[in-house]
């Protein structure tokens, strides 16, 4: 799946270029003149690849990158500059930036990058989709199913877990039968490893 490309780049002349060479492969590409303008337009955009110049008046790229990190988005992202920076270059990769690319950015360069993050975007949609079945399982189960697997998920018998739960064996081997039919695995491993993955460590 291609996903969107948001370009941000207070050139004129580099939003032009760009989105005209991403055209010629099919990549869709919308262009924002500053930060304030795809910030005001990000509650109606659907997941994508960020490009950004590193420099721009007011909020600069890595602002930027800040700024989305603060609101828990964090889309694959290739920092452009016209600048060799490398304290900034070191910046961005830190804040999760996949590439950084000089200008004039290298057609090929650019391409390349934009197919990085975009796998890099389809592995983090993956989890999430993973994560959101995994959570609306969970969510079936009732209030004691869910301190009987907690305890199956921290490694105890069936008599620890009535022992510590006030119940008795047979009883918690129902509540077990139970969570397996609700969850699809009578795995003890499976049963932890969705419990981790939806009750992840704090």
């Amino acid at each position: 799946m291609t996903h969107p490309v948001y370009l941000v780049d207070d050139d004129a002349a580099v939003r032009q270029a760009l989105t005209l060479l991403l055209s010629t492969v099919d990549i869709p590409v919308t262009g924002f003149a500053d930060p304030q303008a795809f910030l005001g337009r990000l509650p109606q955009l659907d997941p994508g690849c960020l490009i950004f110049d590193i420099r721009m008046p007011v909020i600069s790229g890595l602002k930027l990158q800040e700024r989305l990190a603060d609101l828990a988005i964090d889309w694959p992202t290739i920092v452009i500059s016209g600048h060799g920076d490398i304290e900034a270059c070191r910046r961005a990769f830190r804040n999760g930036a996949v590439d950084f690319l000089s200008k004039p950015v290298d057609e090929q360069d650019l391409i390349d990058a934009i197919q990085k993050a975009q796998e890099t975007l389809d592995r983090q949609l993956d989890r999430r989709a993973e994560l959101a079945e995994t959570l609306a399982l969970l969510s079936t189960l009732t209030a004691r199913e869910t301190e009987v697997l907690e305890r199956i998920a921290a490694g105890f018998t069936t008599r620890q877990i009535a022992g510590a739960l006030g119940l008795s064996p047979r009883t918690v081997e129902s509540h077990r039968a139970a969570i397996g039919g609700k969850l699809g695995t009578t795995s003890q491993a499976e049963m932890t490893r969705l419990w981790l993955e939806g009750r992840p460590s704090p």
